[in-house]
Formats: C-alpha cells, structure tokens, sequence
C-alpha cells in the first residue's frame, strides 16, 4: 500500500468516524427537539415512543440504522415513526464531515460544530411550536463565547456592534408592529451577532428574509386561514451559513463591485 492510498484510507476512516459520532449527536438532538418543549428532562429517563410511551431498547435506538431495520415502525406498537428522526441524525452527520471539512479537525471544528447541532434544535423547536426557548439562547452564548477564541479574526468591536445591529432594529420594529419579530428571534440574533461579528450578522439576517419571505409568498398564495409562519429556522440556516461561509460570500459579492 502506498502512501497515498494509506493517506486517503485514513480520511475515509477519520469521516465516516465523524459522520457516525455526529449521527449519535443527532439522535440526541431529537430527544432535545422533543423533550424541552414539553419540559421533560434530557437528562433523565430512556428515550420511549411517543405515540405508545414504550420505552425504547438499546439495539432499537441505533442512529438512522434503527429505523430502517424497524421500517419505519415502533417495535412495540408498530406505529409509525416520523421519518424526520433519521433525516435529523443523517443531516447533523453530514454537517459534522461538512465542518471538518472546512475546519480541519480542531477546536475551531468543536465550537462550530456545537453552534451547529444547538441551531437544528432551535430552528425545529421554533418550527413546531413557534417559540425558541430561552435556555437554548443562552446554551447557544457558550459556543459564542468560545468563538472569540478561536476566530481572533473577529474583532471585539465587531462583535458588539453585531450584537445590536440587527436584533435593535428587530426589537424597533416589534414595538411598533406587534408580533412582526418574536422575543427568541431577537435574543437568537443578539447572540450571533457576538458570534459572527456585524458584517456576517448582517449577510445571516439577509439570507434569513430571503428563504423566509419565499416561504411566506408561498403560504400567502395558499387559501389557508393561518398566514403565520415561524422565522427561527431560516435565522439559523442565515447564521449557519455566514459561519461557514460569510467571508468567502461578502468577498466574493464585494468583487462584483471591483472593492
């Protein structure tokens, strides 16, 4: 075996490693997802149905592999099961290979990756139940804080003028226009601003209106009574995004302008 296939044998085994730990990751974010709405403690007792309360057996909680070998079914009452369980663990994986990919395996990788899985757990909690709870915001302060560490790119300033660029103009306009920004949005993007810095807290908010006001054009053109739609999720996949990505966007849309 030669040297580079040694090399790329290596990779293969290091990401599915990380594919496979971020798989188990998104298992838990599931419980997350389910539990804090209702006020159940993630920290204790075993996962269970929640279509019969059976508690669910070790072998029959396998991440993504699980629900295929039970097609689709819960081992006890055989109802079905949400497909969306799965399709977080597989999502939460690749986002796992997605940030080592870019981060290398480091500290950088860890405090993204966290931002990440923090983030599907917010952005699906606010898509079932149209609140983001407050004790993830302030979860979601850790990793923010650590960032400050790890991307001394970001300047402090930045960060503090991050923190008020959006979420002020946000709280501004609920005041005047009731409901037009719920509380957790605003605390979700006064915590990325810290996080990203203003100018990628900014292109986050952008691409958050315009994944948001595709939706809401489609909802609007249906003949449904409620028109109300939840704003968290697209704020998340803005600031996910911009964490990723922003400078290489802001960069790349600046040299449209030859700046």
């Amino acid at each position: 075996m030669n040297d580079t296939v040694a090399v790329a044998l290596i990779n293969f085994i290091l990401y599915l490693y990380i594919f496979v730990f971020g798989a188990v990751i998104g298992s838990f974010l599931n419980v997350v997802i389910y539990r804090v709405p209702q006020e159940i403690s993630i920290a204790k007792g075993r996962s269970f149905c929640p279509k019969c309360g059976a508690p669910i057996k070790g072998y029959h909680n396998i991440p993504v592999f699980s629900y295929l070998w039970l097609r689709g079914k819960c081992a006890d009452c055989g109802e079905k099961i949400s497909p969306r369980y799965p399709l977080i663990e597989l999502f939460t994986g690749a986002l796992a290979v997605l940030v080592l990919w870019i981060f290398g395996f480091s500290f950088q990788w860890i405090v993204v990756f966290t931002v990440g899985a923090m983030l599907i757990c917010i952005a699906m909690i606010d898509f079932d139940t149209m609140t983001i709870p407050n004790g993830l915001v302030i979860a979601l302060m850790v990793p923010a804080l650590l960032s400050f560490f790890c991307f001394p790119q970001v300047e402090l300033l930045s960060r503090v003028i991050g923190m008020v660029v959006v979420s002020l103009p946000m709280l501004v306009i609920t005041l005047f226009i009731g409901e037009a920004f719920g509380g957790g949005d605003i605390k979700l993007m006064a915590v990325a601003g810290f996080l990203l810095g203003w100018p990628n807290t900014v292109l986050a908010t952008f691409i958050g209106l315009v994944l948001g006001g595709v939706v809401a054009v489609s909802l609007l053109a249906k003949k449904t009574k409620d028109k109300h739609m939840a704003f968290g999720p697209y704020l998340c996949v803005g600031i996910m995004t911009a964490l990723l990505a922003g400078d290489a966007i802001i960069k790349c849309y600046l040299s449209l302008f030859g700046l």
